[in-house]
């Protein structure tokens, strides 16, 4: 799947004159999308993350963006990039191909760099010039702060922040949090709109913010924040729709009713935002959305269950799996409360908690026909079905066929592209797997999680033999999670594969510390990873025993 096209920006306005010849100003740094070219490191960066590129390609790409207000012909380019030598049209095909390709452009989309025909080329991305201070450090860290604002999407773009609880009792913040998510998942349920992920959204709970610092940070047009108290069997809520990129109140209102209302009143609340920023959407599409239990006990135990999981920890987990097996005793056609368990049992798989992986699988795949037999639409649990076919059968020509239907239900769901992109690593595929993580990345831009999704990126980076960027997403995901070893894993592969073998016995002694038993063939064998032989070669080269 094509990342998604974002084809404007509230952020980065064209600044700068045109130039003939490129200039070597070493403090200058060009910003795009989410593109950092650094000409005085003469290096590219994609957000955080270093991409590949060569000194040559690197100085067709800096002289196309210096000249971006003109189109630029072949001889401009030769004269500036290869100093007048002689040059074939195919080697300077090549040298466009491979600029694109490092920008996350193509020759039939030619989003950013356009080809007119006998005349010459252009840069026809937005671009914001920016100063370093002369002789100023860059920090090493991997979440660069200098990174440009996130581009908002071409469609109508939303967060749900999370809900003030203001009842008395503080244990009722899983039920806010519960109504925040079922709000959130109405909305992305919506093609026609770009929503943010529960996961990035919640990392403000709690915090005193700046609307519009959270919707740079988070790349969205609308927030929307609430509070709600709930109270001797009734509920209110208010809420408020705010225009993040000026800070202006859209609309507010409040909603109350008995509990046994909660459904209706979730379902006025999202018309009502819905309305605000999409008039042409239909209620109907509103009311498919969330999966209703039909005991409002069931539905209890679930909300409680979900922060459980959401915390990623091995105890809390279990806790949330006992929670939802109460539910599905209440009601044992509550697909939501089946679909979560089935998400909580392949977290523990990803994650290496499982003592049986495989008797843990099947239980997740048995959770997901469940809830799929209850509800077929629903993209998620279809992702996750998809995930646990590929792994358990190899039948991977129907795995792709619902991992496609997943993101096609849904193109808003981080979960459902993640594990898009974890089966379609698995099955090899691993170009389609890295396009299926920077969607997902996309959608939840903080997530607390992402250092799985970047530790799964580098194992698909290893597989494109593409190393120094596998180094990069290890580090990220290390970054985020200093006791990972799944990231420590791709960390030791590719340097190994770097022959930085200093490095790699670095990350090994680490890994050895984490995971004093670890085997080279154990590990293979019990996550299934015989697809991956650069990765298992790497690891043996770095030392790990076998």
């Amino acid at each position: 799947m094509a990342y998604i096209s974002l084809t404007g920006s509230l952020f980065f306005a064209l600044q700068g004159a045109s130039e003939v010849t490129p200039r070597r100003n070493g403090n200058l740094r060009y910003l795009f999308e989410d593109y950092t070219l650094d000409t005085e490191r003469h290096e590219l960066h994609r957000g955080a993350d270093a991409v590949s590129i060569t000194p040559q390609v690197f100085d067709l790409l800096d002289y196309l963006i210096r000249n971006r207000e003109r189109v630029v012909s072949k001889d401009d380019l030769i004269s500036a990039v290869w100093n007048g030598r002689i040059v074939s049209d195919a080697a300077l095909t090549t040298r466009l191909n491979a600029a694109r390709n490092a920008i996350g452009d193509s020759g039939n989309e030619q989003r950013l760099i356009k080809t007119l025909p006998r005349k010459g080329f252009r840069f026809v991305g937005t671009v914001r010039e920016a100063q370093r201070p002369a002789g100023a450090a860059v920090a090493e860290d991997p979440e660069d702060p200098l990174k440009p604002a996130l581009v908002l999407p071409d469609k109508p773009s939303i967060a749900v922040l999370p809900f003030t609880n203001l009842s008395s009792d503080l244990e009722q913040d899983y039920f806010a949090d519960g109504m925040v998510d079922d709000i959130t998942t109405a909305l992305s349920r919506f093609k026609l709109l770009f929503v943010i992920a529960r996961h990035s959204s919640f990392t403000y709970k709690g915090r005193a913010v700046d609307i519009k610092q959270v919707g740079r940070e988070l790349g969205v047009r609308y927030l929307l924040e609430g509070s709600i108290r709930k109270a001797a069997g009734k509920v209110r809520i208010t809420t408020q729709l705010i225009d993040a990129t000026t800070g202006g109140h859209l609309w507010a209102d409040r909603f109350e009713g008995d509990l046994s209302d909660i459904f209706a009143l979730q379902d006025e609340i999202t018309v009502n935002v819905v309305s605000a920023i999409q008039p042409k959407l239909l209620q109907t599409e509103i009311e498919r959305a969330i999966r209703r239990p039909n005991n409002l006990s069931a539905y209890d135990l679930y909300l409680r269950a979900t922060p459980h999981y959401y915390s990623g920890t091995r105890e809390r987990m279990a806790e949330a799996l006992r929670l939802l097996s109460r539910a599905l005793e209440i009601d044992p056609r509550y697909s939501s409360a089946a679909s979560l368990a089935a998400f909580c049992h392949t977290l523990n798989i990803i994650l290496g908690r499982a003592i049986d992986s495989q008797s843990e699988l099947k239980e997740a795949a048995r959770l997901c026909r469940l809830a799929l037999s209850i509800d077929e639409n629903d993209p998620e649990t279809m992702a996750c079905a998809g995930w646990a076919k590929a792994y358990l059968s190899g039948d991977f020509d129907a795995a792709t066929e619902m991992l496609d239907r997943a993101v096609a239900l849904n193109p808003n769901s981080a979960v459902a592209w993640n594990y898009r992109g974890m089966a379609c690593q698995f099955m090899g595929q691993a170009e389609e797997a890295l396009r299926s993580f920077e969607r997902g990345i996309r959608l939840s831009p903080l997530d607390p999680m992402l250092y799985g999704t970047f530790a799964v990126m580098g194992f698909a980076f290893i597989s494109l033999r593409r190393f120094d960027e596998a180094v990069a997403a290890a580090k990220k995901s290390l970054h985020k999670n200093q006791t990972f070893t799944t990231a420590y894993r791709c960390l030791a592969a590719a340097l190994a594969h770097l022959g930085r073998d200093a490095e790699a016995s670095e990350a090994v002694l680490r890994i050895l510390e984490l995971e004093p038993d670890f085997r080279v063939s154990e590990w293979a064998a019990r996550t299934r990873q015989w697809r991956a032989g650069l990765l298992v070669d790497g690891l043996r080269k770095a030392g790990l025993p076998e």
